[in-house]
C-alpha cells in the first residue's frame, strides 16, 4: 500500500463538483420559496431574502469540495448553524450539503489526521448545539404536562428521535467518507501492481527477444563457422593438387560439396524452426547429438586436422538440448584448432559418461597460445555450457594448444537452464 496516498481530482471530477452545486443551488431557491410559503418556522421565521442568501453561501462551495474539504464543510457547517438559530426558511438542502461537505472530507482530504479532527469538531459542536436547545426547549416547556408526564413523555421521545437521526446522519457521513478513501487507496495499490506487471511483461519480452537474437546468432556461428571452415581447407588443398593429381582433387571437391549440403540443410532446419510459433532454435531446429561426434571428427580429418576419438564409459540417455549444446562445443572447438592451431596440429576428442554426468573433452596441439582472445566462438560455448547447467573450461596447454572441457552433472541435465540474455 503506498505510504503517501493522495487523492487528485480530475477535470471531470470538478465539472462534476460544478454541476452538483448548481442543482443544489436551484434546489435549495425551490426549497426557500415552499419553506416560506409554508411557514415552517411559524412567526419566528427570518425573511425570504436571507434563504436566498443562505442557498448561495451553502451549495456555492460545493463546487470545489475535492479541492479544499475541510474548508467546504467548515464553511457550510457553520452557514447551517446559523441559518436553523435564526430561523431561515431552508433545511432541507442544507442538510444534504453539510452531509455531502463532511463526507468529501472524509473521501478527500490527504491529512487523514486533519480529516478527523475537522470532522470530530463539527460532529461535536453539532450535538453540543443540539443538546443545548433541546435543554432551552425542555425548560421552556417545563410546565406543560406531556414534558412532565414522565421520562417518555411525547417531547422526550421527540428529542430521542432527534439525537438517533442525528447519529445516523453524522455517522453515515463520517463511515461512507472514509469508505470512499479506503476504496481509492485500493484502486491506487491495484493500478500500481498492474503498472508493476506491465513493466515487467514489457521487461521479460525485452529478455526473451534479446535471448532469442542471442540463441539465432549463437546458432547461426556455430552452423556456418564450421561448415565454411571446413570448405576453405578443402578448397585449399583442391587448389593445391588440381594440376596434378585430378582425382584426389575431385574427391576434395566433392567433400565442398558435401559440407555445402549439410550446410544449407542446417540453415534450413533453423530457419524452419524461426518460422514455428514457439520453436526452439537450439533443441528442435537441430537434429545433431552426441551420436553425430564420430561423424563430426570424421569431417574434421578429411578437412585436414587429424582428429581422434573416445567414448569412455557406458553411454546414457541425455536430454536433447543438452547433446545438441555439447555437440556444438566439439563443433566450435575442433573448428578453432583447424583455423589456429596451425600445420601439423592434431586433435583428439573424449566423450566421458559417469555415474554423476557427461563430459567432452577436446584437446589440440600445435601453436602455444600465451592467452586466449575472447571471440564469438569462445562465449557461444560459455553459453551453451550454462544453458545445459553445466561448466566448461578453456585453457592454452603448456606445450602448445588448447583445451576444452565442457560437463554437464546428470542432476542437472533433466532440467536445463535457459542462457541468460
Amino acid at each position: 500500500m503506498p505510504a503517501e496516498f493522495t487523492r487528485t481530482p480530475t477535470a471531470r471530477d470538478h465539472r462534476n463538483d460544478l454541476l452538483l452545486a448548481a442543482v443544489l443551488f436551484v434546489g435549495a431557491v425551490l426549497s426557500a420559496a415552499l419553506s416560506s410559503i409554508s411557514q415552517i418556522y411559524g412567526d419566528e421565521q427570518a425573511e425570504l431574502w436571507t434563504a436566498l442568501v443562505y442557498a448561495v453561501v451553502v451549495t456555492a462551495p460545493l463546487a470545489v469540495r475535492r479541492r479544499w474539504p475541510a474548508a467546504v464543510a467548515i464553511v457550510v457547517s457553520v452557514a447551517y448553524f446559523v441559518a436553523v438559530t435564526i430561523r431561515v426558511p431552508e433545511i432541507y438542502v442544507g442538510n444534504i450539503a453539510m452531509f455531502i461537505g463532511l463526507y468529501s472530507v472524509g473521501a478527500w482530504m490527504s491529512n487523514r489526521r486533519a480529516a478527523l479532527l475537522v470532522r470530530v469538531g463539527i460532529i461535536v459542536g453539532m450535538f453540543a448545539w443540539l443538546i443545548v436547545t433541546m435543554y432551552r426547549d425542555a425548560i421552556g416547556q417545563a410546565d406543560e404536562a406531556e414534558v412532565v408526564a414522565g421520562a417518555m413523555s411525547p417531547y422526550v421521545a421527540f428529542m430521542l428521535i432527534q439525537i438517533l437521526l442525528n447519529m445516523l446522519y453524522f455517522g453515515g457521513a463520517y463511515y461512507f467518507g472514509d469508505r470512499s478513501w479506503q476504496a481509492a487507496q485500493q484502486r491506487a495499490v491495484l493500478e500500481e501492481r498492474t503498472r508493476d506487471l506491465e513493466r515487467e511483461r514489457e521487461v521479460t519480452a525485452a529478455q526473451a527477444v534479446a535471448l532469442d537474437r542471442v540463441r539465432i546468432a549463437r546458432e547461426l556461428h556455430d552452423v556456418v563457422a564450421h561448415h565454411v571452415s571446413v570448405m576453405g581447407v578443402q578448397a585449399g588443398a583442391a587448389r593445391l593438387v588440381i594440376d596434378h593429381d585430378t582425382t584426389r582433387a575431385k574427391g576434395i571437391l566433392t567433400g565442398i560439396e558435401g559440407s555445402a549440403r549439410d550446410a544449407i540443410g542446417e540453415l534450413r532446419q533453423l530457419l524452419e524452426t524461426l518460422r514455428t510459433p514457439g520453436g526452439e532454435t537450439t533443441d528442435a531446429g537441430s537434429t545433431v547429438g552426441l551420436d553425430d561426434v564420430g561423424e563430426l571428427v570424421e569431417s574434421s580429418v578429411e578437412a585436414g586436422l587429424p582428429t581422434t576419438y573416445q567414448v569412455i564409459g557406458e553411454a546414457a540417455e541425455v536430454p536433447p538440448l543438452v547433446a545438441v549444446n555439447l555437440y556444438r562445443i566439439v563443433q566450435e572447438s575442433l573448428t578453432n584448432a583447424r583455423r589456429h592451431a596451425g600445420p601439423g596440429a592434431t586433435a583428439d576428442v573424449r566423450v566421458r559418461y559417469d555415474d554423476e554426468g557427461v563430459e567432452v573433452e577436446i584437446v589440440n596441439s600445435g601453436r602455444r597460445v600465451s592467452q586466449l582472445r575472447p571471440g564469438l566462438g569462445q562465449l557461444g560455448m560459455r553459453e551453451r555450457a550454462v544453458a545445459s547447467g553445466g561448466t566448461i573450461e578453456v585453457a592454452p596447454r603448456p606445450q602448445g594448444g588448447v583445451r576444452v572441457r565442457a560437463r554437464v552433472p546428470l542432476s542437472t541435465t533433466l532440467t536445463p537452464q535457459r542462457t541468460p540474455a
